[in-house]
């Protein structure tokens, strides 16, 4: 892959360990979020300096619980478990995660007093999260304001000192096969999920509730890429399709889902 995306990256995860007292880092399981703990190895000399929030609804998948014993132990992770309660969500219809799974984020940062929070979102996922700034900050309602940005130029990541907490995105410049072609050149465990097995795989992961796969073939990091530079499917087609809306998305962000 491109080094300089890595080195982009590096820069961005050091200069939120200078520039914020209390940082946590969410890991959902998934491929991104996964990536970001191997960069957050490279830029700390092979440690993760601050705590890894997993917001746990009881019902991830049991190769997701697996995978963060897994790297808990072999990456010696402080692991918090923000508890989320599975009820109904007016705004995007699934009752396992939107809104209530930011309830969850916003209790145990609360708690902990965190002022920041990096996280493994990319521009190219979904349109709203390409309106989103390396530093995002959330005001003290938990809210973005996504019309009214800080500024963003030349490499210069402005901070709001206003703000409850920000939102730090390492790898908001990359794009799906960066992250996979990251994974394979470096040895990264990820979650056997996204192999096929009878012939489908996951592409995208949430819970066992919102999350569905697709029919592939594809066995290997290798052959992921080859289907990857072939394929017009969206990446996250597999996830509840009511939140997934632009729409509701874009509600759901405004209100400081991830």
């Amino acid at each position: 892959m491109n080094n300089l995306l890595a080195e982009k990256s590096i820069f961005i995860l050091r200069e939120a360990k200078s520039k914020f007292n209390n940082l946590a880092l969410l890991w959902s399981g998934g491929k991104d979020s996964t990536a970001m703990l191997a960069l957050c190895r490279e830029a700390f000399f092979n440690r993760i300096p601050f705590p890894v929030i997993h917001i746990d609804n009881g019902i991830d998948f049991p190769e997701t619980y697996a995978l963060r014993n897994e790297l808990a132990k072999k990456w010696n992770m402080k692991v918090l478990a923000a508890k989320s309660i599975i009820k109904e969500d007016k705004i995007s219809g699934v009752s396992c995660c939107g809104q209530n799974k930011t309830e969850a984020l916003k209790n145990l940062m609360k708690k902990e007093k965190f002022d920041g929070l990096i996280m493994g979102i990319r521009r190219d996922e979904h349109g709203i999260r390409a309106k989103e700034r390396v530093f995002s900050p959330r005001d003290k309602k938990w809210k973005w304001n996504y019309k009214n940005q800080p500024l963003e130029a030349w490499g210069y990541n402005s901070i709001d000192e206003n703000a409850d907490h920000h939102r730090i995105h390492p790898i908001l410049h990359w794009r799906e096969i960066d992250i996979w072609q990251y994974i394979y050149e470096n040895d990264v465990p990820i979650s056997p999920l996204y192999f096929s097995k009878n012939g489908e795989r996951f592409r995208s992961l949430g819970c066992t509730h919102c999350t569905v796969g697709f029919k592939s073939e594809a066995k290997t990091i290798p052959e992921i890429l080859k289907e990857l530079g072939e394929t017009k499917l969206a990446e996250r087609m597999g996830r509840a399709q009511d939140k997934e809306a632009q729409a509701v998305m874009e509600r759901l962000r405004a209100l400081g889902y991830m």
